[in-house]
Protein backbone atom coordinates (compact mmCIF):
# COMPACT_ATOMS: atom_id res chain seq x y z
CA UNK A 1 0.00 0.00 0.00
CA UNK A 2 1.34 3.77 -0.98
CA UNK A 3 1.79 6.27 2.32
CA UNK A 4 0.96 9.64 1.08
CA UNK A 5 1.26 12.80 2.81
CA UNK A 6 0.46 16.41 1.99
CA UNK A 7 2.14 19.43 3.49
CA UNK A 8 6.10 21.12 3.01
CA UNK A 9 8.03 18.90 6.34
CA UNK A 10 10.11 16.85 5.30
CA UNK A 11 9.54 13.27 6.02
CA UNK A 12 13.26 11.38 5.89
CA UNK A 13 15.51 13.55 8.07
CA UNK A 14 15.79 10.64 10.38
CA UNK A 15 19.90 11.63 11.40
CA UNK A 16 22.84 13.14 10.27
CA UNK A 17 23.86 16.64 9.63
CA UNK A 18 20.34 18.98 9.96
CA UNK A 19 20.00 20.66 6.77
CA UNK A 20 19.34 24.61 6.44
CA UNK A 21 15.90 25.71 6.42
CA UNK A 22 15.24 26.17 2.60
CA UNK A 23 14.68 29.65 1.39
CA UNK A 24 11.41 28.35 -0.79
CA UNK A 25 9.07 25.54 1.23
CA UNK A 26 7.16 23.96 -1.79
CA UNK A 27 3.27 24.75 -2.56
CA UNK A 28 3.24 20.69 -1.80
CA UNK A 29 4.81 17.70 -0.75
CA UNK A 30 3.12 14.18 -1.36
CA UNK A 31 4.19 10.94 -0.42
CA UNK A 32 3.99 7.79 -1.94
CA UNK A 33 6.04 5.00 0.12
CA UNK A 34 6.03 1.12 -1.21
CA UNK A 35 8.10 -1.99 1.00
CA UNK A 36 9.52 1.15 3.39
CA UNK A 37 11.69 -0.68 5.93
CA UNK A 38 12.53 -3.45 3.29
CA UNK A 39 15.77 -3.04 0.97
CA UNK A 40 14.06 -3.16 -2.04
CA UNK A 41 11.69 -0.37 -1.09
CA UNK A 42 11.18 2.54 -2.34
CA UNK A 43 9.97 6.20 -1.12
CA UNK A 44 8.88 8.91 -4.02
CA UNK A 45 8.36 12.62 -2.40
CA UNK A 46 6.58 14.47 -5.52
CA UNK A 47 7.19 18.61 -4.84
CA UNK A 48 5.50 21.46 -6.77
CA UNK A 49 7.24 24.81 -5.88
CA UNK A 50 5.02 27.84 -6.00
CA UNK A 51 8.37 30.24 -6.20
CA UNK A 52 11.57 28.87 -6.37
CA UNK A 53 12.44 25.73 -4.71
CA UNK A 54 15.21 24.66 -2.21
CA UNK A 55 16.53 21.15 -0.87
CA UNK A 56 18.69 22.57 1.73
CA UNK A 57 22.60 21.43 1.66
CA UNK A 58 22.49 18.60 4.00
CA UNK A 59 23.22 15.11 4.53
CA UNK A 60 21.12 12.17 4.19
CA UNK A 61 22.75 9.34 6.37
CA UNK A 62 19.90 6.21 5.46
CA UNK A 63 19.16 6.69 2.28
CA UNK A 64 20.35 7.50 -1.06
CA UNK A 65 18.62 10.22 -2.83
CA UNK A 66 17.81 11.19 -6.80
CA UNK A 67 15.98 14.28 -8.28
CA UNK A 68 14.21 14.30 -11.15
CA UNK A 69 11.92 17.10 -12.95
CA UNK A 70 10.08 17.15 -15.83
CA UNK A 71 9.93 20.88 -15.88
CA UNK A 72 12.80 21.92 -16.34
CA UNK A 73 16.85 22.14 -15.10
CA UNK A 74 17.70 21.79 -11.43
CA UNK A 75 20.32 23.52 -10.37
CA UNK A 76 22.77 21.22 -7.96
CA UNK A 77 26.10 21.48 -5.60
CA UNK A 78 28.34 19.06 -4.46
CA UNK A 79 31.07 20.87 -3.34
CA UNK A 80 31.94 24.84 -4.67
CA UNK A 81 30.55 24.43 -8.23
CA UNK A 82 27.27 24.78 -9.31
CA UNK A 83 26.27 21.71 -12.56
CA UNK A 84 22.97 21.59 -14.31
CA UNK A 85 20.95 18.75 -14.32
CA UNK A 86 18.40 19.03 -18.22
CA UNK A 87 16.42 16.87 -20.13
CA UNK A 88 16.77 12.84 -19.69
CA UNK A 89 18.76 13.16 -15.98
CA UNK A 90 18.31 12.92 -12.62
CA UNK A 91 20.84 14.12 -9.97
CA UNK A 92 21.91 11.57 -7.68
CA UNK A 93 23.38 11.96 -4.53
CA UNK A 94 24.76 8.68 -2.30
CA UNK A 95 23.62 8.18 1.41
CA UNK A 96 25.89 10.87 3.38
CA UNK A 97 26.81 13.20 0.89
CA UNK A 98 26.24 16.30 1.25
CA UNK A 99 24.06 18.58 -1.67
CA UNK A 100 21.76 21.19 -2.30
CA UNK A 101 19.78 20.73 -5.50
CA UNK A 102 17.41 24.23 -6.60
CA UNK A 103 14.24 24.07 -8.91
CA UNK A 104 12.73 27.00 -10.06
CA UNK A 105 9.33 28.42 -9.74
CA UNK A 106 6.42 26.32 -11.02
CA UNK A 107 8.34 23.42 -11.03
CA UNK A 108 7.47 19.93 -10.31
CA UNK A 109 10.04 17.99 -8.88
CA UNK A 110 10.48 14.32 -7.61
CA UNK A 111 12.65 12.56 -5.11
CA UNK A 112 13.31 9.01 -5.07
CA UNK A 113 14.52 7.75 -1.90
CA UNK A 114 16.33 4.37 -2.56
CA UNK A 115 18.53 1.94 0.22
CA UNK A 116 20.05 0.24 -2.55
CA UNK A 117 22.31 1.69 -5.24
CA UNK A 118 21.22 1.47 -8.93
CA UNK A 119 23.77 -1.02 -10.79
CA UNK A 120 25.12 1.59 -12.95
CA UNK A 121 25.85 4.05 -10.47
CA UNK A 122 28.73 1.67 -8.59
CA UNK A 123 30.66 3.78 -6.16
CA UNK A 124 29.39 7.56 -7.33
CA UNK A 125 28.67 9.55 -4.89
CA UNK A 126 27.22 12.58 -6.88
CA UNK A 127 26.55 14.31 -9.79
CA UNK A 128 24.35 14.15 -13.26
CA UNK A 129 23.15 10.89 -14.28
CA UNK A 130 20.81 9.76 -17.30
CA UNK A 131 17.53 8.19 -16.29
CA UNK A 132 15.63 6.44 -19.63
CA UNK A 133 12.30 7.39 -20.59
CA UNK A 134 10.18 4.29 -19.33
CA UNK A 135 11.85 4.90 -16.33
CA UNK A 136 10.50 8.41 -15.66
CA UNK A 137 7.09 7.42 -16.70
CA UNK A 138 7.42 4.71 -13.86
CA UNK A 139 8.16 7.38 -11.33
CA UNK A 140 4.98 9.36 -12.18
CA UNK A 141 2.86 6.38 -12.39
CA UNK A 142 3.91 5.21 -8.45
CA UNK A 143 3.55 8.68 -7.52
CA UNK A 144 -0.57 8.64 -7.18
CA UNK A 145 -3.05 7.49 -5.10
CA UNK A 146 -4.36 3.51 -5.48
CA UNK A 147 -0.97 2.48 -6.81
CA UNK A 148 -0.84 -1.03 -5.93
CA UNK A 149 2.23 -1.97 -3.67
CA UNK A 150 3.10 -5.00 -6.00
CA UNK A 151 2.44 -2.67 -9.23
CA UNK A 152 5.02 -0.29 -7.42
CA UNK A 153 7.99 -2.51 -6.80
CA UNK A 154 7.64 -4.46 -10.00
CA UNK A 155 8.14 -0.66 -11.55
CA UNK A 156 10.85 0.10 -8.85
CA UNK A 157 12.88 -3.09 -10.45
CA UNK A 158 12.53 -0.90 -14.00
CA UNK A 159 13.38 2.42 -12.64
CA UNK A 160 16.62 1.10 -11.15
CA UNK A 161 17.32 -0.32 -14.55
CA UNK A 162 16.98 2.96 -15.88
CA UNK A 163 19.20 4.97 -13.90
CA UNK A 164 22.65 5.27 -15.53
CA UNK A 165 21.36 3.74 -18.64
CA UNK A 166 21.89 5.56 -22.04
CA UNK A 167 18.64 7.98 -22.92
CA UNK A 168 16.13 7.43 -25.58
CA UNK A 169 13.62 10.21 -25.86
CA UNK A 170 12.36 12.32 -23.22
CA UNK A 171 9.21 14.77 -22.61
CA UNK A 172 11.10 17.36 -23.75
CA UNK A 173 13.63 15.52 -26.33
CA UNK A 174 11.14 12.91 -28.02
CA UNK A 175 13.69 11.73 -30.64
CA UNK A 176 12.16 12.77 -33.89
CA UNK A 177 15.63 13.86 -35.11
CA UNK A 178 18.98 12.29 -35.83
CA UNK A 179 20.68 12.38 -32.09
CA UNK A 180 22.89 15.75 -33.70
CA UNK A 181 20.55 18.24 -31.62
CA UNK A 182 20.28 15.75 -27.86
CA UNK A 183 23.70 15.33 -28.35
CA UNK A 184 24.32 19.18 -27.86
CA UNK A 185 21.42 19.59 -25.91
CA UNK A 186 23.02 17.54 -23.48
CA UNK A 187 26.19 19.02 -23.30
CA UNK A 188 24.67 22.42 -23.13
CA UNK A 189 22.22 20.99 -19.56
CA UNK A 190 25.27 20.84 -17.99
CA UNK A 191 26.79 24.46 -18.52
CA UNK A 192 24.36 26.72 -20.14
CA UNK A 193 26.96 29.43 -20.06
CA UNK A 194 29.14 27.34 -22.99
CA UNK A 195 29.82 29.81 -25.66
CA UNK A 196 29.87 27.56 -28.33
CA UNK A 197 28.47 28.37 -31.25
CA UNK A 198 26.23 25.98 -33.89
CA UNK A 199 28.76 26.33 -36.28
CA UNK A 200 31.48 24.56 -33.89
CA UNK A 201 28.96 22.15 -33.06
CA UNK A 202 28.14 21.26 -36.41
CA UNK A 203 32.03 20.63 -36.73
CA UNK A 204 32.87 18.34 -34.03
CA UNK A 205 29.60 16.42 -34.70
CA UNK A 206 30.90 16.19 -38.49
CA UNK A 207 28.16 17.36 -40.26
CA UNK A 208 27.02 20.46 -41.75
CA UNK A 209 25.69 23.42 -40.01
CA UNK A 210 22.25 23.64 -41.83
CA UNK A 211 21.87 19.49 -40.62
CA UNK A 212 22.24 20.53 -37.53
CA UNK A 213 19.99 23.66 -37.23
CA UNK A 214 17.26 21.38 -39.15
CA UNK A 215 17.71 19.04 -36.46
CA UNK A 216 17.01 21.52 -33.49
CA UNK A 217 13.69 22.24 -35.22
CA UNK A 218 12.69 18.75 -35.70
CA UNK A 219 13.55 17.93 -31.98
CA UNK A 220 12.38 20.89 -30.44
CA UNK A 221 10.72 23.05 -32.28
CA UNK A 222 12.99 25.94 -32.47
CA UNK A 223 16.07 26.83 -34.27
CA UNK A 224 19.46 26.49 -31.93
CA UNK A 225 19.79 30.19 -30.62
CA UNK A 226 15.98 30.24 -29.60
CA UNK A 227 16.63 26.66 -27.70
CA UNK A 228 19.75 28.06 -25.85
CA UNK A 229 18.30 31.28 -24.49
CA UNK A 230 15.04 29.18 -22.93
CA UNK A 231 17.80 26.61 -21.30
CA UNK A 232 19.74 30.09 -20.10
CA UNK A 233 16.60 31.89 -18.81
CA UNK A 234 15.04 28.03 -17.75
CA UNK A 235 18.39 27.36 -15.39
CA UNK A 236 18.44 31.25 -14.20
CA UNK A 237 15.29 30.70 -12.58
CA UNK A 238 16.93 28.16 -10.38
CA UNK A 239 19.24 30.50 -9.10
CA UNK A 240 18.36 33.70 -8.71
CA UNK A 241 16.57 33.37 -4.74
CA UNK A 242 19.87 32.51 -3.52
CA UNK A 243 21.81 34.53 -5.95
CA UNK A 244 22.74 38.18 -7.30
CA UNK A 245 21.17 38.64 -10.53
CA UNK A 246 24.51 40.09 -11.93
CA UNK A 247 26.03 36.13 -10.56
CA UNK A 248 23.32 34.31 -12.44
CA UNK A 249 23.45 36.48 -15.50
CA UNK A 250 27.25 35.16 -15.76
CA UNK A 251 26.63 31.34 -14.61
CA UNK A 252 24.40 31.14 -17.17
CA UNK A 253 25.86 32.55 -19.81
CA UNK A 254 25.33 36.15 -20.43
CA UNK A 255 28.04 38.76 -20.82
CA UNK A 256 25.89 41.61 -18.75
CA UNK A 257 23.45 41.63 -16.38
CA UNK A 258 21.55 44.14 -18.76
CA UNK A 259 21.68 41.79 -21.75
CA UNK A 260 20.84 39.07 -19.28
CA UNK A 261 17.22 41.46 -17.62
CA UNK A 262 16.44 42.46 -21.59
CA UNK A 263 16.56 38.47 -22.24
CA UNK A 264 14.71 37.30 -19.13
CA UNK A 265 11.57 40.20 -19.82
CA UNK A 266 11.24 39.85 -22.96
CA UNK A 267 10.76 35.71 -22.34
CA UNK A 268 8.63 36.53 -19.29
CA UNK A 269 7.07 39.67 -19.77
CA UNK A 270 8.77 40.92 -15.69
CA UNK A 271 12.42 41.28 -14.68
CA UNK A 272 14.43 39.05 -12.46
CA UNK A 273 14.27 41.42 -9.93
CA UNK A 274 10.21 42.04 -10.60
CA UNK A 275 9.08 38.46 -10.78
CA UNK A 276 5.03 38.58 -9.66
CA UNK A 277 4.63 36.56 -5.92
CA UNK A 278 2.86 33.53 -7.31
Amino acid sequence: MSLTRHGTADPLHRGGTTPRTPRNDPESCEEFGYGLGDPGGILVLRYRSADALAFGEGRQDFLHQLYWSPDGPLATTHGPAVRFVGAGEAFWARRATSHEVRAGDRQTVYRICLREVPPALGDLRSGPVPIDAEATRLVVSIARRGCAEATALEARRRIMAGIGSPVVGTDTAPGKGTGFALAVARALSHDPADPTGLDEWARRLRVSVKTLQRDFVREFGMPYTRWRTALRLRAARALLDSRPVSTVAHQVGYASASAFIAAFAKEYGYTPGRRPAR
